[in-house]
């Protein structure tokens, strides 16, 4: 299946072309479609995360909405927690996020976690991939996460981190990792009133305490309500704000770039494990990625290098 032959045919090929890809991810076939989807980047990519419960569906959801009725096509990636009997999604794509299933517009794609503890699921970064060469938006939810669990800041351009006014949310998210991964975070159920702006001061507390990502962006602290719209607006506007800072100076390309990097690191440890990678350097070759090559070409030529006994 070719990034044309997607364009043209809608989301049935779309979502025939993701199963291919989960199916048999070393395919010929998929190696080519994310080659040439990884040429063609076009979307804004914004991965959601939180604890579980927080209201990130809803969210997205809402986020979704708002970005239709600008005309924004928009991809969704929605990571699931995994059935222990069939391994699949346990929820699925209609009970996560609502939208309208005739919508040419929108795709919503439903994907197992299985044993990963990252919230994320193991092909993500490849439908993530062919989804931002199709869309104007991006938009990846995970599961529900715990401190450590940060991978999603891996695969995003921006990162929102959600909290829940008067669960503790706020207190935790001081806490190392967590506090270090979001480029917005967002206080749901603004609604609340005085508990959603109690939360929404914790957090900018903690942030006051701590750079995210090193980085030169100032980090927002903004509360919305899926519900009632309230703060909406801004938080749209806010997503918008941090893509055009990304697009300045160059920094989307090497934010993508380090990210590349990552995946191939990951990927190399989980087929062949911590020795696999020590392994390389006796053979003189390394992770860096040169500017403009591949990521999954650089992947499968050091795994074939690995596989020589």
């Amino acid at each position: 299946m070719t990034l044309a032959a997607l364009r043209t045919n809608g989301k049935r090929a779309l979502a025939a072309a993701l199963a291919g890809l989960e199916r048999d991810p070393e395919s010929e076939t998929s190696q080519a479609l994310l080659d040439a989807a990884w040429r063609e980047p076009h979307a804004h990519v914004v991965g959601v995360t939180g604890p579980p419960g927080v209201g990130k569906s809803s969210l997205c959801a809402a986020m979704v909405a708002a970005w239709r009725r600008a005309g924004r096509t928009v991809g969704v990636i929605a990571v699931d927690p995994s059935s222990r009997t069939s391994g699949g999604a346990l929820l699925g794509d209609r009970v996560r996020i609502a939208h309208d299933g005739s919508d040419e517009g929108s795709f919503v794609r439903s994907m197992a976690a299985r044993d990963r503890l990252g919230g994320l699921a193991d092909q993500t970064v490849a439908a993530m991939v062919v989804m931002r060469a199709l869309f104007d938006r991006v938009l990846i939810e995970t599961v529900g996460v715990g401190q450590s669990e940060t991978d999603v800041a891996g695969v995003a351009d921006t990162v929102l981190f959600c909290v829940q006014p008067g669960s503790g949310d706020s207190l935790q998210f001081m806490k190392a990792g967590i506090v270090e991964i979001p480029h917005l975070v967002v206080v749901t159920k603004a609604d609340m009133g005085a508990a959603a702006e109690r939360a929404r001061a914790d957090v900018a507390g903690a942030l006051s305490l701590a750079t995210a990502g090193g980085s030169d962006w100032p980090v927002k602290v903004l509360a919305a309500s899926s519900r009632s719209g309230a703060g909406m607006e801004r938080l749209m506007e806010a997503l918008e704000a941090h893509r055009e800072f990304l697009s300045a100076e160059g920094r989307l390309a090497v934010a993508r770039h380090h990210q590349s990097e990552g995946w191939i690191a990951q990927s190399l440890r989980d087929r062949f494990g911590r020795d696999g990678l020590a392994r390389l350097d006796r053979l003189g070759l390394d992770l860096a990625l040169a500017p403009g090559l591949q990521p999954f070409q650089r992947l499968r030529e050091l795994g074939v290098a690995l596989e020589r006994p």
